[in-house]
């Protein structure tokens, strides 16, 4: 009998965290919704991956057809952005180009937050000299400017697409190792974690099993802000020749072909930077609704 109270017990405080978990994620998608600005850049950004995944469904040429006898061909009908120097259709290479961005930028984040909780995590919940000897690294990289240090070790792996994507996390890793290293610093004290420590679990398995799993909102945060931040970065390492290069389509190596013809014909510079700047402002706008929406302070 006595058993079996105990095992009631346990399931009743199962049922009731799982209740309480959905109470809060619930309360987080009523914030996020009400929240305008926010809906606003998620909007843009449900827009912009469905045109880049399903490029083929939305553009009817290749994007590395050339049509020599319509060369600059302004916005129509036929090419809605125009062609450019080669006769390509602008439209199909922006849409296609996205797919590159978006992919190199979120293997980036992929790269940055996991190598960032790792370094954070150690740092944050050891302490002492561990701590000490993985700040004074991260300050060492977070000495160079982080554009500096993605063009440095762009140049040292050389251009593609995954090559490109670590150049960017490296220069990212710092900032998100800071930030959860503050996140975990404020777990380590909790009551689950010394329950943790009094049962015998490893170090380890605590931080993997009871620590990590509590730190999803700030890096969800920092993962959705790190995006738009990395477009611009990539953008900008393809401008200046050590990102993707020609013939894969990308935002910055179209730019970067594009300068060239500014005066005669805008449309090769307008609609590039026309897509980089939407794609920054809606996961901007997106990334600070969600840390709004998960910082329990503000609930009304």
């Amino acid at each position: 009998m006595v058993v079996s109270r105990k095992k009631r017990g346990e399931t009743t405080k199962a049922l009731e965290e799982v209740i309480r978990k959905k109470s809060q994620w619930k309360d987080i998608m009523r914030r996020l919704v009400k929240n305008k600005l926010g809906t606003t850049g998620l909007a843009i950004v449900v827009i912009l991956l469905i045109l880049t995944i399903f490029a083929g469904v939305f553009t009817k040429y290749p994007y590395a057809d050339q049509d020599y006898s319509n060369i600059f061909a302004f916005p129509s009908w036929q090419h809605l952005m125009g062609t450019d120097n080669f006769g390509r259709d602008l439209w199909s290479r922006l849409l296609y180009g996205g797919r590159i961005s978006l992919l190199v930028a979120i293997v980036a984040v992929i790269i940055s937050i996991g190598s960032g909780m790792v370094f954070g995590a150690f740092a944050g919940y050891f302490g002492g000299k561990i701590d000490t000897g993985i700040t004074r690294f991260l300050d060492i990289l977070m000495s160079i400017p982080s554009l500096l240090l993605a063009i440095a070790v762009s140049a040292a792996l050389g251009s593609g697409p995954i090559k490109t994507a670590i150049a960017i996390a490296i220069a990212s890793i710092p900032y998100d190792a800071r930030v959860m290293r503050s996140t975990v610093m404020s777990i380590k004290s909790n009551e689950f974690v010394e329950a943790a420590k009094a049962t015998g679990s490893t170090n380890v398995r605590i931080i993997f099993r009871h620590v990590l799993p509590n730190t999803i909102a700030p890096l969800i945060v920092s993962a959705s802000l790190d995006i738009g931040g990395n477009i611009m970065a990539i953008s900008g390492l393809s401008f200046i020749g050590l990102g993707v290069q020609p013939p894969i389509p990308e935002w910055g190596s179209i730019l970067a072909a594009g300068r060239l013809y500014i005066r005669d014909f805008w449309p090769i510079i307008v609609f590039p930077a026309l897509f980089i700047a939407l794609t920054l402002f809606g996961f901007n706008l997106f990334g600070d609704a969600l840390r709004d929406a998960l910082d329990p302070r503000l609930k009304d």
